[in-house]
């Protein structure tokens, strides 16, 4: 049976006690890291005080990332896609001389 790790990690001045896999620590501690420097950026730059406002605005951040990462990704693949078609003609053309 696998060891869960108990930790406790803070967020938007709340701490959130967690059961994991010791696996995840490193990710869930910057993940929360990024949260917590991200809200303060946007509470001295915005004047954002209410901590809901806060932490929507972060995770709306993160998830265009996310999203954009995605589409950048379908576009990268489909340019590669139509490359790869293009030398496959080439290559096929030059056994067919």
């Amino acid at each position: 049976m696998d060891e869960k790790l108990k930790i406790k990690l803070s967020i938007a001045d709340r701490v959130y006690p967690l059961t994991i896999d010791p696996r995840q620590e490193e990710g869930l501690r910057k993940a929360a890291k990024n949260i917590e420097q991200l809200a303060k950026k946007f509470e001295q730059n915005y004047a954002v005080r209410d901590k809901q406002d806060v932490l929507a605005m972060c995770a709306l951040q993160f998830a265009s990332k996310i999203e954009q990462n995605g589409i950048d990704r379908s576009e990268n693949s489909k340019a590669a896609i139509e490359r790869l078609k293009a030398l496959d003609g080439l290559v096929h053309s030059k056994l067919s001389e």
